[in-house]
């Protein structure tokens, strides 16, 4: 796939920025970064090299969504649109600060909704367009460990599946990745889960599906690709069983 332009929707994600790294792009690629700390995103597009401008983004700020997405598509046609932005509280702290755990909701699912929306109108009237939107096996079941962020990645989850279907022939796709526990600064100082992977690895892992042609099987990625079997079992544990799990 030919990409000119690409904006990244949390512009220090270790995810995010692993695609775009994996991605390969070429000099002439211009690598939208919006996000809140401008100076880590300018030190992330001194690694990624080539053309790097940076947008301001908040996630839970969704007044301004609107007019962030005009800024991005505002010099031309976006050719990929990662959605990457989250934060991971522990579930502990969010039982005591309910305001936290609406903040992390924002985060994870309603500022993807109006940041989506917005760009994807924008990319059905390009008429070309992928969106990569990034969930977590933490949708598939919610656990008593992580409930809230469970919740929020399975509406987001819902809402990417239910975007794909609503682009179905417009010439724009929708890619769902749904990685395991990923070993970064998001988790620092919790203990791997089985399965556990990268950012590197769910870049990697990307990057492979886009430049496959669009299709049913690519609009969900694994990452580790056993964890699809893994997620299926999950599914049929009984509830009394399901409430004991600690992780």
């Amino acid at each position: 796939m030919m990409l000119r332009r690409v904006l990244l929707l949390g512009g220090t994600s270790e995810i995010g920025l692993g695609i775009l790294a994996a991605l390969g792009l070429p000099p002439g690629t211009e690598v939208l970064l919006a996000g809140r700390d401008e100076q880590r995103m300018l030190a992330a597009g001194k690694e990624l090299g080539g053309r790097v401008r940076t947008l301001p983004f908040e996630a839970t700020a969704l007044g301004s969504h609107q007019s962030l997405i005009d800024a991005a598509f505002a010099e031309g046609p976006v050719d990929l649109v990662i959605s990457a932005a989250g934060v991971l509280t522990p579930q502990q702290q969010l039982d005591h600060d309910p305001l936290a755990a609406g903040r992390l909701v924002e985060t994870n699912f309603t500022g993807h909704v109006s940041t989506l929306l917005a760009a994807v109108a924008r990319l059905r009237a390009q008429g070309h367009g992928t969106v990569v939107v990034l969930s977590s096996v933490a949708a598939i079941r919610p656990r008593r460990a992580n409930f809230v962020y469970g919740a929020a990645k399975a509406g987001l989850d819902a809402f990417a599946r239910g975007l794909a279907d609503s682009l179905h022939g417009t010439g724009v796709h929708v890619l769902l990745v749904r990685p395991g526990f990923v070993t970064g600064r998001m988790t620092a100082g919790m203990p791997p889960a089985p399965l556990a992977t990268t950012p590197a690895a769910v870049g990697a892992a990307v990057a492979a599906a886009l430049r496959r042609p669009a299709g049913p099987r690519d609009r969900v990625v694994w990452v580790p690709s056993s964890l699809a079997l893994l997620a299926s079992a999950l599914r049929l544990i009984p509830r009394p069983a399901w409430r004991r799990l600690r992780r």
